[in-house]
């Protein structure tokens, strides 16, 4: 077989993804937080990048050898946005903005955030830490006469709680662990269930609920039996079931039931280490007149320019002899500001892009803004990305981990968008205004009949929503609802 060499043309399209658009393209989808961690991150790493302050002034020019490679940088990004326009978003949206005089006049990205409020106190005056449930029962250990032994085997008790206060480790892990006896282990166990808060340290739900009946000193003894015998009864509600069992008057049951539903299944909760997040929302949106205007939230974006220290070093290595060194200098500095440059673009497109996004969210759903939830309507990315002229998967990168802040309360973009419920007359609703009326027909139920998930469907019916009752069902356990056979009250 003989092999011989030859050359082909060939014509085909592809999508090439140059650096600046892959960075766009990951800056779009972070969340805020991540956003200013990659800055921070970026600021470390890069010299010429740095944060100005509000009141600082703009009087900083580029030096003419980097101004040409920044230009020439910006003729291949044109190039890149032209093959994938979408991704990008250059070309649409609000006035295009002029990149060469934000180098020129130095400037900035984002707004920084500064206490104004001379008299205010200092922040390590009013940020505390609360307790946690292990220091909260070490100091209680310390206070109680415990051997040094006890002292030992309690802290590893305490060690092996979980963020509810039970027990998770076994008598005989421990055992083994410390070298003790078993019998050891739950004497000072014992002790420990003593402790604030009641329940602590049981090993399951009916020891804590039979550790808090004990402390608070409750005499009946028919809440002792429901705990240890009819916990699963207790949980279906079917205390009837439970009055035959003991051969009791209901009456008594539900006595003992409303004591056993005031004890607390999970006592360390409150001592949890946890700590609320609060949401910063991306976007404002405020109703000015008869119009709805929309609002980039910048505060706390570092303001991001190129600083002029690179012209120190282009001097210093014009007046250096090695020729390979300056070569060296002045190509790291190109870099540099290279990396600056689309940093900055990027996050430029990333505001722009969010702005258009919820520019059209508010166009598709001003019925929302004006009336509520129950005039929230169907809206699928596709609508959007149509609207826009981007891609589907743009919009869906904008609306993840992305909040906005409406009249109506702060939102996630992607709240906006949901399925679509046929009526049996008129326009179509969204899933999530469907939730929202179960949730009211719930509400309003009596609370010793509440309605079944078929009654549920009736009643839907009669507002022009036709569902099935699984779908009723499924809707109502996302939105947490309890069945009706969970949600009776006889009490």
């Amino acid at each position: 077989m003989a092999f011989e060499l030859r050359q082909n043309l060939k014509l085909s399209q592809q999508l090439i993804m140059t650096p600046q658009l892959q960075q766009a393209i990951k800056l779009l989808q972070l969340s805020r937080l991540e956003l200013v961690d990659t800055i921070n991150q970026e600021m470390e790493e890069n010299p010429l990048l740095e944060e100005t302050s509000p009141d600082e002034g703009n009087e900083e020019e580029i030096h003419p050898e980097i101004e040409d490679d920044v230009q020439s940088i910006e003729r291949e990004e044109t190039k890149a946005v032209e093959r994938a326009d979408e991704l990008t978003g250059e070309g649409d949206g609000k006035a295009d903005f002029d990149w060469d005089n934000y180098l020129e006049d130095s400037g900035r990205v984002g707004v920084s955030y500064e206490r104004k409020d001379a008299e205010a106190p200092a922040w390590d005056n009013i940020i505390t830490e609360s307790e946690s449930l292990t220091e909260h029962l070490m100091w209680q250990m310390k206070l109680s006469p415990f051997t040094e032994e006890e002292m030992r085997i309690g802290a590893q008790i305490v060690g092996n709680l979980d963020q509810n206060g039970y027990l998770c480790a076994t008598i005989p892990e421990i055992a083994v662990l410390e070298n003790v006896s078993e019998e050891f282990i739950e004497a000072v166990l014992k002790k420990v269930q003593e402790f604030d808060p009641a329940g602590v340290g049981a090993r399951n739900l009916q020891e804590c609920l039979l550790i808090q009946a004990r402390m608070l000193g409750v005499k009946n003894p028919i809440v002792e039996v429901i705990i240890k015998d009819h916990l699963k009864d207790l949980e279906l509600k079917n205390y009837i079931h439970i009055a035959r069992k003991l051969k009791v008057p209901l009456r008594e049951v539900e006595i003992a039931v409303l004591l056993i539903s005031n004890m607390d299944p999970r006592p360390g909760s409150m001592y949890s280490e946890e700590k609320v997040q609060p949401i910063i929302p991306d976007v404002y949106v405020i109703k000015s007149s008869d119009e709805y205007k929309i609002i980039l939230n910048d505060d706390g974006l570092p303001r991001l320019r190129i600083s002029n220290f690179y012209r120190e070093i282009m001097a210093g290595l014009g007046a250096h002899g090695d020729h390979g060194a300056e070569e060296s200098g002045k190509k790291y500095i190109r870099d540099k500001v290279q990396s600056a440059t689309w940093l900055i673009k990027s996050i430029q497109q990333r505001q722009k892009t969010i702005y258009r996004v919820a520019e059209s969210i508010v166009k598709f759903q001003r019925d929302f803004f004006d009336r509520g939830i129950n005039f929230l309507k169907p809206l699928v990315l596709r609508d959007v990305a149509d609207d826009i002229e981007m891609h589907e998967s743009t919009i869906s990168r904008v609306v993840t981990n992305k909040y906005m802040h409406t009249p109506r309360g702060i939102f996630e973009m992607k709240y906006f968008f949901g399925s679509s419920i046929q009526r049996t007359s008129g326009e179509n609703i969204a899933s999530k205004s469907v939730k929202e009326e179960i949730k009211q027909l719930i509400s309003k139920e009596d609370p010793k009949k509440p309605y079944s998930d078929c009654e549920i469907v009736d009643l839907l019916k009669q507002k022009g929503i036709d569902i099935a009752r699984r779908t009723v069902a499924k809707y109502r356990e996302m939105t947490g609802i309890l069945p009706s056979s969970k949600r009776k009250k006889y009490f």
